[in-house]
């Protein structure tokens, strides 16, 4: 009788244990790095809403997911309903200097060290699992 009950206790314990694993995968909201051919780090981890909520940017979209029309930023336009992919392409091109990951890093890290808050190191943003 004691062997039952250690077995479904040890059972149990297993079970919300993954259970617990698998449901706390989803809880951290990473930017989407499958457009690059071999990513050599995992996905950053970034909760768009709390990200900009912190950091009081709800109002300005624009900081982010601006727009540029030969080479000049349009000023209070906003891309956000597009990737970042869409414009940023994955090497330089003659219409884009700026590659896909030398944009995700300069946008996140100039407004970090210009505010002194947030991650600024590789380890900080991609977080191994």
């Amino acid at each position: 009788m004691k062997l039952k009950k250690c077995i479904y206790i040890v059972i149990t314990i297993l079970f919300v244990t993954a259970f617990y694993t698998y449901s706390q995968e989803d809880s951290h909201p990473t930017i989407d790095n499958t457009v690059f051919e071999n990513p050599q780090r995992t996905q950053a981890l970034f909760d768009h809403d709390s990200h900009n909520e912190k950091a009081e940017l709800e109002d300005d979209c624009s900081i982010c997911h601006h727009v540029y029309e030969n080479k000049k930023l349009i000023k209070d336009e906003s891309s956000e309903d597009s990737l970042c992919s869409e414009c940023h392409f994955l090497k330089a091109t003659p219409e884009n200097s700026v590659p896909l990951r030398m944009a995700f890093h300069n946008r996140c890290k100039e407004c970090h060290f210009e505010s002194n808050k947030g991650p600024v190191l590789c380890g900080e943003c991609h977080i191994r699992k």
